[in-house]
């Protein structure tokens, strides 16, 4: 293997062409440089200098090594640059798990902020819900997550993680365009308790929080048709198979058809926060991925209920 300080060495001979002052550059006695340009022909097993004149030209053997030295230096220096743009932040790749409407309104937004501000930092996002999204953190297959408030998620107080709010996602009353109280301003979420719905599957954060949020209105609601698209379960409304609770930031994309109408009082909501394994937060590759994340959220703040 060759010594990479020996090539600094020939590096210097080849620039300053004299034993003397290569020995000067580089701060070393001129018998220190004579030995270990006599130790790098032995790595070779060929010379690597002659002597012509006064001072000592490369030979051929001595130029091929040279020009490897020339990119293994520049290779060196991209090294060092590289490792500290990791620890400024700048660098790296960051495995975000998400729900998908988190995915669309906070995670894409943010990778494609740090795409023009930290072009080296990448984001690579996955859909994984709670509870999983938590169990992908502790095996490290993610670095973070974003979920919402559910009895699957861990306690704000569980020491294996560290998280912080992100947004509340208030959820509104969806009804076909044609139903009485479609052109209200606002409506008491009890007066659906009549209705068919439709909702969420089993199981899901997002079930709880329509159910959570019917019960303090004193009903449970008869959900008939069930899907995890919230897309889907406004179509399933638009063709007059029930009402449903949407939450804003899956307001996207409102077929037409039906009217979206704001709960009075406190509406239940998605309360996102977001995680990471306790500790890895002082990383500067996730500080920086934090940002974002908090920046698009902000900007991700549902707007108020409208009508389609």
């Amino acid at each position: 293997m060759i010594d990479v300080r020996r090539l600094r060495v020939l590096r210097a001979l080849a620039d300053h062409g004299t034993v003397a002052a290569a020995a000067q550059a580089l701060h070393l006695t001129p018998s220190a440089v004579s030995q270990q340009l006599a130790a790098l022909e032995r790595e070779v097993g060929q010379p690597i200098v002659e002597k012509r004149g006064r001072g000592l030209i490369l030979t051929g053997a001595g130029e091929v090594l040279i020009e490897h030295a020339h990119a293994l230096f520049a290779q060196l220096e991209r090294a060092e640059a590289d490792v500290a743009a990791h620890g400024r932040g700048e660098l790296g790749t960051v495995t975000v798990g998400a729900f998908p409407t988190a995915l669309a309104a906070i995670a894409a937004p943010a990778a494609q902020a740090l795409a023009a501000s930290h072009p080296r930092l990448h984001l690579e996002l996955l859909d994984v819900e709670s509870p999983h999204c938590f169990a992908a953190l502790i095996e490290e297959r993610i670095d973070l997550a974003i979920s919402m408030q559910s009895e699957s998620a861990p306690a704000a107080d569980d020491p294996r993680f560290s998280r912080w709010p992100l947004l509340d996602d208030p959820l509104d009353a969806v009804l076909p365009r044609d139903h009485p109280l479609a052109n209200r301003p606002a409506i008491a979420l009890d007066a659906l308790a009549a209705e068919t719905w439709v909702g969420p599957s089993p199981g899901t954060s997002c079930l709880e929080v329509t159910l959570a949020g019917c019960a303090a209105a004193g009903f449970v609601p008869p959900l008939v048709h069930r899907t995890n698209d919230f897309a889907a379960i406004m179509t399933f409304v638009a063709a007059g198979l029930g009402v449903a609770l949407v939450p804003r930031l899956a307001q996207d994309r409102v077929p037409r058809g039906v009217a979206i109408v704001a709960l009075r009082g406190t509406p239940p909501a998605r309360r996102v926060f977001a995680a990471t394994r306790r500790g890895s937060e002082a990383r500067p590759v996730l500080a920086a991925t934090r940002q974002a994340i908090e920046a698009a959220a902000a900007l991700a703040a549902p707007p108020p209920a409208r009508a389609a």
